[in-house]
């Protein structure tokens, strides 16, 4: 397997903030099972992403992509805006 088959790990989830300079933070959440008890449980995970456009707005649904580290927290691209916010 070489570097253009690898899978790209990719999540989505939603814009919570825009306020840095080609940054956005991104909330991603998952079901998990919980291992007693069986219910199904929200976890929530906040991602800094690399916004080079700053095209992504609060509220908006967006897709990542995982990529080489760019600063000490994000590590995460903006690949697409899947949904627009509603304004």
């Amino acid at each position: 397997m070489n570097n253009s088959e690898k899978k790209q790990n990719t999540v989505q989830g939603r814009v919570v903030s825009d306020k840095m300079d080609k940054t956005v933070t991104v909330l991603v959440e998952r079901n998990v099972k919980h291992a007693l008890y069986g219910k199904y449980i929200r976890r929530s995970t906040k991602l800094h992403a690399h916004d080079a456009d700053n095209t992504a707005k609060e509220g908006d649904i967006v897709r990542l992509v995982e990529v080489a580290p760019i600063s000490k927290t994000k590590n995460w691209r903006v690949v697409e805006i899947v949904a627009r916010a509603a304004e």
